[in-house]
């Protein structure tokens, strides 16, 4: 597991303290009921106060699983 991964996954354990790793890994809006649009705005705080990143406001909507978050955080 690479640094980048195990710090989403922090980020996402602290939005979603019921998840485990695995969970964390699998998460999507569909999978994880306590996921909804407070949250979304949550995790991206997180993940940008951990990445020095920003995300413009549009990208919200799309920002809805793990793997889509290290797709976007491949790339930066």
């Amino acid at each position: 597991m690479t640094d980048t991964e195990k710090r989403l996954i922090r980020c996402f354990q602290a939005v979603f303290p019921e998840l485990s790793e695995s969970d964390a890994t699998d998460a999507t809006t569909l999978r994880v009921a306590a996921w909804d649009s407070m949250a979304t705005v949550t995790l991206a705080a997180a993940v940008e106060e951990e990445f020095g990143i920003q995300f413009e406001p549009e990208e919200l909507e799309n920002l809805t699983s793990y793997q889509y978050y290290m797709k976007l955080l491949a790339t930066t």
